[in-house]
């Protein structure tokens, strides 16, 4: 599989008949082949050459969930180009910001031309004019469909930049080659098969809403169904954000049995779906539930499979999984055949020594599993050095899909803080985010999570920080907290009262300072994820 190339590997699954459904709002699909993308992207990589666009160069793409981004992704790649996707301008009460962020993304990344649709470039004007653009931007409706001059790229060639997410600083370009790509994409897919081969009971279907331009959506998803192909289930994230019943429904009608997701949409599905949503539904084909991208909560698998078993959710699907755009995308898989394992740990060992010690009360963390293979994971202190196991340190990774920009003596820095126990590693948050109070370490994630089914509060929308005082002694901690839109101002206080006190109730912290906000206010990553720093 590392030896192939992301064109390959489009045209190797073309003559499969697998392809891609894409459910539109009304829950109708439009189903187009394996084969049908490949003409489809190959007409319009001899529409991008006529342009001028050859081997290197990047090309931006802003695209929704569609066949267009199927299109212009591939036909960049058939070009001999490098594609970069971004985020499209979804969230209109940000413009500002969004601009500012896109369009420093494009200068990081070279790009010459952006691809989108015609009403999308009336939004994005003003991103144009803050960034030089060779070729400004095209509308896929108004590109030139030709016959392409064939490029044969190799496999340590350029292949794709994709950004990390920005929750502790600006997003930053990470470039990855077709065989770095590849070969996470292969280990996955051995991964995957190794706990649930293929027979004559069992073809595996994957269902996903994430975003095609997050690693997640693009690696996990759209490749890993090309390079085994298989049938991929698309809906747009706007429509599960919206309506989320419509991710188990789409599960449920096409036999799924591939479907991540990061932590938060299981707590949304568990508190916003209604059984008359699910009349019918089945998730008995369902065997992995990927949860990743974000602090896996036990709780919240816990509140999820209790909602949904009786639809024939199994506990071992729910299945905790970690990586980051450095290392293309997965680092560690928990047992596919296993249920979640959670432990509680000691909370002033951790926060204080960095010891993790098992106790009867405390802070509750999933483990995410164990490296695949290929793969390392080392836990070392502020000097690097390795740390035994039970110890609080750096997350290190070591792989065949890690970029090679950054890397100490082969090793990546991952930014997250964690520790190994029982063998599996168990994340405590991202470094730079994590809360010092009195000496000790506490990660916001936790705190937040002591927050969970406030009412008033909107769920997932709080952030805990720390701040510096005008003194420069310490830090005090400041909960900022989105109200929820069933309420209003009058509310303010009341909430404010509750967050203090359930806070010291069950972290045993005094916040210094709790901001109280309008929904919609906190800023976030294009993937959804606050942005504390």
């Amino acid at each position: 599989m590392s030896e192939l190339t992301l064109g390959r590997l489009v045209e190797d699954a073309s003559s499969s008949q697998r392809g891609v459904r894409f459910i539109d709002r009304w829950e109708k699909e439009t189903f187009y082949s394996y084969r049908e993308i490949l003409h489809r992207a190959s007409q319009t990589a001899g529409g991008l050459q006529e342009l001028g666009i050859g081997p290197g160069d990047r090309v931006a793409i802003i695209l929704p969930t569609s066949i267009d981004f199927y299109e212009a992704f591939f036909g960049v790649v058939l070009a001999g180009a490098v594609p970069v996707a971004l985020y499209p301008p979804f969230r209109l009460g940000r413009l500002d910001e969004y601009h500012q962020r896109t369009a420093a993304m494009l200068g990081k990344s070279g790009a010459r031309l952006v691809l989108t649709q015609r009403m999308l470039g009336r939004l994005l004007g003003r991103t144009r004019k803050l960034v030089d653009l060779e070729l400004g931007l095209i509308a896929m409706e108004d590109l030139p469909r030709k016959t392409p001059a064939r490029v044969v790229p190799l496999p340590d060639d350029l292949a794709l930049i994709q950004f990390s997410s920005g929750t502790t600083s600006e997003p930053k370009p990470v470039r990855l080659t077709h065989r770095q790509i590849l070969t996470n994409v292969d280990a996955i897919r051995e991964t995957i098969l190794k706990s649930y081969p293929e027979g004559p009971k069992l073809r595996h279907t994957a269902v996903s809403w994430l975003p095609l331009y997050h690693d997640m959506g693009l690696v996990g998803s759209v490749f890993a169904s090309l390079a085994h192909p298989s049938d991929l289930i698309l809906i747009p994230p706007e429509y599960f954000v919206s309506r989320p019943a419509i991710w188990l429904r789409t599960i449920s009608r096409y036999h799924g049995t591939v479907s991540p997701a990061p932590n938060f949409a299981y707590g949304l599905c568990a508190d916003r779906i209604r059984d008359e949503e699910l009349e019918g539904v089945d998730l008995s084909s369902w065997c992995l539930a990927l949860n990743g991208a974000e602090p896996v909560t036990p709780t919240v698998l816990r509140r999820f499979l209790e909602r949904f078993r009786r639809y024939g959710l199994r506990e071992e699907s729910l299945t905790p999984v970690y990586g980051l755009a450095e290392a293309t995308l997965a680092l560690t898989f928990s047992d596919p055949l296993g249920v979640v394992r959670a432990h509680t740990f000691d909370r002033r060992a951790l926060a204080g020594d960095g010891i993790a010690r098992i106790a009867t009360d405390g802070q509750e963390l999933a483990s995410v599993g164990t490296p695949l293979a290929g793969y390392e994971i080392r836990i070392v202190d502020e000097d690097g050095e390795a740390l035994e196991a039970g110890r609080l340190g750096r997350v290190l990774a070591r792989g065949p899909s890690i970029t090679s920009e950054g890397l100490q003596d082969g090793w990546l820095n991952t930014g997250d803080a964690g520790f190994l126990f029982e063998g599996e590693l168990h994340l405590y948050g991202r470094n730079k985010d994590l809360v010092v109070l009195r000496g000790r370490n506490y990660a916001p994630q936790d705190i937040e999570h002591a927050l969970d089914g406030l009412a008033h509060l909107r769920s997932g929308c709080l952030a805990a920080i720390g701040v510096v005082p005008e003194n420069g002694e310490g830090e005090e901690l400041v909960v900022l907290a989105e109200r929820n839109r069933a309420s209003n101002s009058s509310t303010d206080s009341h909430l404010s009262a509750e967050i203090r006190e359930r806070i010291l109730d069950r972290i045993g912290l005094t916040v210094d300072n709790v901001r109280v906000l309008e929904p919609g206010t906190l800023p976030r990553t294009s993937n959804g994820k606050i942005r504390r720093n």
